[in-house]
């Protein structure tokens, strides 16, 4: 059952990263169609900083996915390797996830500032 169900969010997540992605690159390229030559650099900037902060959050929401993905499949009788695995990948994702919202947090703020 747990593996079924860590499956299907491994999945959910998968769709997360395809989406956020698909919707980068589109609005990147609306962006550069719609740079005209008179709109300043800074504000060329900032639609590509909003676009780069919006693709972390989506990616920390997919990171934290896989995390709760990992635990569903270690939920039932783990063993101690894979208590320890588990205890790894929890660790690198949780890092991963921390640095990724201090560069967002850090994004908004050089974002509002300007």
């Amino acid at each position: 059952m747990s593996l079924g169900v860590s499956l299907a969010v491994e999945g959910i997540a998968a769709v997360v990263v395809a989406y956020a992605v698909a919707e980068a690159v589109i609005r990147l390229l609306f962006s550069v169609s719609g740079h005209s030559g008179n709109s300043s650099a800074d504000q060329a900037h900032n639609v590509k900083e909003e676009i780069r902060l919006r693709l972390g959050r989506w990616l920390a929401l997919a990171l934290e996915l896989l995390l709760g993905a990992d635990i569903l499949r270690t939920a039932v009788a783990p063993s101690w390797s894979e208590i320890g695995q588990l205890a790894a990948i929890a660790a690198i994702r949780t890092a991963l996830n921390y640095f990724l919202q201090k560069e967002i947090e850090s994004g908004q703020k050089n974002t509002v500032e300007r």
